[in-house]
């Protein structure tokens, strides 16, 4: 006897649920299709979740689980968006209505524990007796994880662990993988025994699958413009799989519901009504300019000191996708403004390193380089801004009104996007502090509510 199982995938959507009801749509079709006839398997790779999306911040992430439950998935693994973005208690009551399993092999808390909320791992049987083990690992923001209280274990080591555990359990081997391409790589290299890996994070895609050593990789690109399936044929009577296929659905491709708009719309009303209530009274018009100093950068540089106590602080213009309108500000104004998952940091450099810091900062190509990830959700990175450090026309740097000094340490309040080195390479290997779970919009709440303690 042979049979084929299937499984569907989604990977990072980071909440561009202008896909989701044709992803819903298309997912439910397909599970009728298969419901008397072969298996099939439904799983998310993580980053479904994207607080910069309205929705999911007024609901913290619960509005996108019970999305994943309605389309009735089965599995579902976390990437960083739902790992970091978030408080510690804020994950750990994430998925405390989900109708699937969160399986992630490589995660714990502080103290070594495996959270309520996650497996380990999970071994599926089909009707037919076939049996499934799958695995899932998340990438390895190690500082972030233990600033807001988890831990991620080695996921390359930790999963050899856990195929080694579960081998003589299981005749197929999925992992859900939210590492990347160079990564799952290596997986299939050193973990051969895995049959398919489900890949993410990279935001790659393969139309047909990736066939590398005996392992077929599959990914579905990003923000649900893709629908990946997965076809395992495996024959019972040699107990082994005879074949492995990977293809792709263009999300544009597919037929969208009648109501497609009116499911948006009724997400986005959700977020606003959930972020409706004030948060600070703002005595004066903030307006953003994103290549030039504004009345915005320069209240959020005072903010950013404030908060961070830092000596001085550098962002960049582009940060700002709104002005902040005087009167009562709501939570929702406030995200309109800052939707960035950014986190607030302090660098700490020398004053040789941080005039090299401002030579850097005067790349003609930044001001208008479209920038995406690492948290930046703009347009425009714009035109780098200082607070409390002023270089005169002389050349001379004064740092909190002080000349600068080369061999001083300096504390420089920054957004956690500069510290991977790609922008600032000295970043990468210096002395930092980050401030979480706050983003910088929590920063200018914070301020706006300390000022109004003032009056």
């Amino acid at each position: 006897m042979r049979e084929t199982i299937h499984i569907y995938h989604t990977n990072d959507l980071h909440s561009h649920l202008e896909n989701w009801p044709t992803i819903h749509q298309f997912l439910s079709n397909k599970r009728k299709t298969h419901k008397n006839n072969d298996p099939c398997l439904v799983m998310d790779i993580g980053d479904h979740l994207d607080r910069s999306n309205v929705f999911t911040e007024g609901t913290l992430g619960k509005g996108n689980v019970e999305l994943l439950n309605k389309a009735c998935y089965d599995y579902v693994t976390i990437g960083n968006n739902e790992g970091i973005t978030l408080s510690h208690e804020d994950l750990h009551a994430l998925y405390t209505d989900a109708k699937f399993d969160v399986i992630v092999s490589n995660f714990t808390d502080l103290h070594g524990d495996i959270p309520q909320w996650l497996l380990p791992y999970k071994i599926h049987e089909t009707p037919s007796g076939v049996r499934i083990g799958i695995v899932a690992v998340t990438a390895d923001f190690g500082i972030y994880y233990e600033n807001l209280g988890w831990h991620i274990q080695h996921p390359i080591n930790r999963l050899k662990e856990i195929c080694e555990e579960i081998k003589d359990q299981v005749d197929i081997l999925v992992c859900m993988s939210h590492l990347g391409m160079t990564l799952d790589d290596r997986m299939t290299e050193e973990i051969p025994q895995i049959d398919v890996i489900l890949g993410a994070h990279t935001h790659h895609f393969f139309k047909e699958g990736k066939l590398f050593h005996q392992t077929l990789q599959a990914a579905a690109g990003k923000l649900g413009v893709y629908i990946g399936h997965v076809m395992i044929e495996y024959d019972h009577a040699a107990n082994k799989v005879i074949s492995k296929a990977a293809t792709l659905y263009p999300i544009d491709e597919l037929e969208k519901p009648s109501n497609d708009a009116e499911q948006i719309a009724q997400w986005e009303e959700i977020g606003k009504q959930r972020l409706a209530y004030t948060v600070f009274q703002n005595p004066v018009l903030l307006t953003k300019d994103w290549f030039h100093p504004s009345s915005m950068s320069y209240f959020f540089g005072e903010a950013l000191v404030a908060f961070t106590a830092a000596d001085c602080a550098m962002f960049p213009a582009g940060i700002f996708l709104t002005d902040l309108n005087k009167g009562p500000i709501t939570a929702y104004d406030l995200h309109a403004v800052l939707p960035h998952p950014i986190n607030p940091c302090i660098v700490s450099i020398t004053g040789t390193e941080l005039l090299e810091v401002i030579e850097l900062s005067k790349n003609e190509k930044w001001p208008r380089l479209e920038v995406k990830g690492l948290g930046f959700r703009g347009k425009y990175l714009g035109a780098m801004q200082f607070h409390q450090l002023v270089v005169q026309e002389d050349g001379e740097v004064y740092v909190n009104g002080e000349l600068l000094e080369v061999d001083k340490t300096y504390s420089l309040a920054t957004l956690d996007m500069f510290t991977f080195g790609y922008f600032f390479p000295s970043f990468k290997w210096a002395t930092k502090k980050y401030f979480m779970p706050e983003f910088i919009r929590d920063v200018v709440k914070w301020y706006g509510q300390q000022q109004e303690l003032k009056k």
